[in-house]
């Protein structure tokens, strides 16, 4: 039974066009079959992973100590540890590794695939090594940092951080840990398993890789092993699809249960029988700023008004409907600690009151760098149209996205729209941009916004972030970066607008799919077909 389903399945994927006059096809059942556009795909290899698809694969084929997972994607839970035990003091934590998990390989997951998977990362220094690093781990030293007896892991780090912190940081993709057997079985040439582990996986997760032929396919089969709840479906099935528009044809005719990259008109469009719409607030952050080397933004007034010159309800119920829902703080909604008020509304009167008691010179010339596709140009018109009623005007300056972020980094722009997303899934990714910068100089480049903008953040707000950073009691910590967000969103030289959303469209008996926040968010394990 098994070999005709994938008969079949094969055959419905190869020529699912052929058909297109036919009559409405079913995918297989227990197999999941999704359409995506998956050639954002550089690697797979947990150590090197760092785009958006691949992030998808390495959540549902590895696990890691502690995760956030489908259940509830805004609680850290155990994941291949069972329990942990932290010593802020000494800076260490102890994880009990859990003794019912196993590899896809069949073997036992050992606290020594542990210590190989979080040395390999430090030691090959790829592109996502860096959030590892922070720990102050280093190629010479992470065999110290990280040790294992028996089923006992354990982790030390060097520098003032909250355990928080580091609990969110090991919970990160490059902390996924790998089959030190069988990855080592195919190194090749010192390289680790990097190559193989390129094409394959050697993990403990919910799924198994099968298949991956880049740019075409992924065919992940169930791990009937797993620890926990799940897998549903025997298979997931993600066959590139470049195309939106046959993203659509596919789902409409039944040739695929889910369409991940359709477009907001698409998605308007969509009105055959059996299909559902659903949507998922993700991690990207929208804002508008003003650097402080341009003298006209300078006035705390300005920031102020400009708070109320932004159309956010008329933005978000037209061009960006289910794109991008109001959010006005700096760390996203659906993480924990996000502060979700949202007390700026579309008020041009009020804006005008705002800059005429502070005695603002105006009108205000200023530029606008906005990348040149949509929606940003369609954002950047509808901020020209209402700050211009304030006297705030506004010439848009497009340019590719590489243009547009060099100037930003060069600090050589007025105004920027823009957006940001965290790096890992910990307040302070976001809170470094937005509320922290110790050295305001020139030659002192930082990967924030506020030196981009050349905001000279207040040592007070400085303090409370490096505060937070390295508060013990979970409690305490989370308040601390609500406040954050607060002050911010009350007193800088940023609008926070909005939050993207992510549209999914599927069959009406897909249940249980999960979509995070971020593509490491992204969960098939409690899918259902009913």
């Amino acid at each position: 039974m098994k070999l005709l389903k994938s008969t079949l399945l094969a055959t419905a994927l190869t020529l699912p066009l052929a058909f297109a006059g036919a009559a409405v096809a079913d995918t297989p059942p227990n197999v999941l079959v999704v359409a995506q556009n998956i050639d954002d795909i550089v690697a797979i290899d947990p150590a090197q992973a760092y785009e958006f698809t691949s992030g998808e694969l390495v959540t549902n084929t590895y696990d890691r100590l502690v995760q956030y997972d489908a259940e509830d994607t805004t609680v850290l839970a155990p994941g291949l540890a069972t329990d942990w035990q932290i010593d802020a003091e000494n800076k260490t934590i102890s994880f009990t590794l859990r003794d019912d998990a196993v590899f896809h390989s069949g073997n036992p997951v050992r606290g020594e695939d542990v210590v190989f998977s979080l040395a390999r990362v430090i030691k090959l220094n790829l592109t996502p090594a860096f959030i590892l690093a922070q720990l102050g781990w280093t190629p010479d030293n992470v065999e110290e940092m990280v040790t294992s007896e028996g089923n006992t892991v354990t982790i030390r780090y060097d520098g003032d951080f909250s355990p928080a912190f580091v609990m969110n940081v090991l919970a990160s993709r490059p902390a996924s840990i790998v089959d030190k057997e069988t990855v080592m079985a195919n190194a090749v040439d010192g390289d680790m398993g990097n190559g193989w582990l390129n094409a394959n996986t050697a993990g403990s997760g919910p799924f198994a890789l099968t298949a991956y032929r880049p740019a075409e396919l992924i065919r992940m089969q169930a791990n009937e092993d797993y620890f926990k709840e799940g897998p549903k479906v025997e298979q997931v099935i993600i066959r590139h699809v470049a195309e939106s528009a046959t993203q659509q044809l596919l789902l409409e005719q039944g040739d695929v249960d889910m369409a991940r990259n359709l477009t907001p008109d698409q998605i308007a469009s969509i009105d055959a029988e059996g299909i559902k719409v659903e949507t998922y607030p993700q991690a990207a952050v929208h804002f508008l700023s003003f650097n402080q080397k341009t003298d006209s933004l300078t006035p705390e007034a300005v920031w102020e008004a400009a708070r109320y010159l932004v159309d956010y309800e008329g933005m978000t119920e037209s061009f960006l409907k289910g794109q991008m829902e109001i959010h006005q703080a700096f760390w996203p909604d659906g993480f924990p600690g996000a502060y979700t008020e949202t007390p700026y509304s579309y008020d041009p009167e009020k804006a005008e009151q705002i800059l005429a008691d502070a005695g603002v010179d105006l009108p205000i010339e200023v530029t606008l760098d906005v990348i040149n596709s949509a929606p940003f140009t369609d954002m950047a018109q509808s901020l020209q149209a209402t700050f211009a009623e304030a006297g705030i005007n506004f010439e848009i300056l497009p340019g590719t996205g590489s243009q547009v972020i060099t100037k930003y980094r060069e600090r050589s722009h007025e105004a920027m729209l823009l957006y940001w997303g965290p790096d890992f899934m910990d307040p302070h990714s976001n809170a470094k941009a937005f509320s922290y910068n110790s050295d305001n100089s020139d030659d002192a480049y930082a990967a924030t916004t506020t030196w981009r903008n050349a905001w000279a953040v207040p040592e007070a707000l400085n303090e409370m972030t490096r505060a937070a950073l390295t508060e013990s009691d979970p409690e305490a910590r989370e308040a601390m970066y609500l406040e954050l967000q607060q002050r911010v969103q009350e007193r800088a030289p940023f609008v926070i607008m909005f939050q993207a959303s992510y549209q999914v469209a599927m069959d009406e008996d897909v249940t249980g799919y999960v979509n995070g926040a971020t593509s490491d968010f992204v969960f098939y394990r409690l899918v259902e077909k009913n």
